[in-house]
């Protein structure tokens, strides 16, 4: 039944990796190996999810400190682009699907990301209205962002949003801070993304976007209700 959540009034939505498709875990792979270096968890711990400054900082240091970290980003979205090329964005199955879903459950959505406006308005732009207000959050500047997205930007309590992301350092935020959160880690074959959200404490993870039926989104807001949301 629409509507009838108790506690959570905020779906945030990570745009690649969630809405989209993982674009960004196979370049960062090559691009590292490419060059010698060793891909680790701790290597997506200090990339993923980080302004693009703190990145490319440690995506030249995973080479070997052959770059500065301005080189290191401008090679990596020559090589991203050409990735891209072969391997275009795409819309993640069950995406609007679940948008309708979430809106169906009263809750107010929107889209959130580390590149700018122009990323969400070319490949979402089409699915605007359903999202609310301001619809995309561009968050290179404050990353991860969940503290500015609930309490800036909706002004609500941090457990009245779930996040649906797919890298644990937003996770880990999340639980620092009391917020719900649904992990989608990717399926890349040399990622570490779902063995770091389980360290972290995710009670939920899904494979695909199906799996964030209305019966598990009433359940964490079961969970936010009772304030157990990180706690079994």
């Amino acid at each position: 039944m629409p509507g009838t959540l108790q506690r959570l009034r905020l779906a945030a939505v990570n745009i690649d990796g969630v809405l989209l498709n993982d674009t960004f875990s196979p370049v960062i792979h090559h691009f590292i190996v490419s060059r010698g270096g060793k891909y680790t968890a701790d290597v997506e711990r200090r990339i993923f999810s980080q302004g693009q400054r703190i990145a490319s900082r440690a995506l030249a240091t995973a080479c070997g400190g052959g770059m500065s970290a301005e080189e290191a980003l401008e090679a990596y979205f020559a090589e991203r682009s050409d990735h891209l090329a072969h391997q275009p964005v795409a819309l993640t199955g069950g995406a609007v699907e679940l948008l309708r879903r979430l809106r169906e459950l009263g809750l107010r959505t929107v889209c959130y990301g580390g590149l700018d406006r122009s990323h969400f308005d070319r490949h979402l732009g089409d699915l605007a209205g359903l999202f609310d207000e301001p619809g995309y959050v561009c968050t290179d500047a404050f990353r991860p962002g969940i503290r500015e997205i609930t309490t800036e930007v909706f002004g609500l309590a941090y457990d009245q949003v779930v996040f649906i992301d797919d890298v644990a350092r937003v996770a880990e935020e999340a639980r620092s801070l009391g917020a719900a959160f649904i992990g989608h880690p990717s399926s890349f074959e040399h990622g570490f993304q779902r063995e770091l959200m389980r360290a972290a404490g995710v009670r939920h993870l899904v494979d695909s976007l199906d799996g964030i039926e209305a019966s598990l989104l009433r359940a964490v807001d079961a969970e936010a209700e009772a304030g157990t949301v990180w706690r079994r």
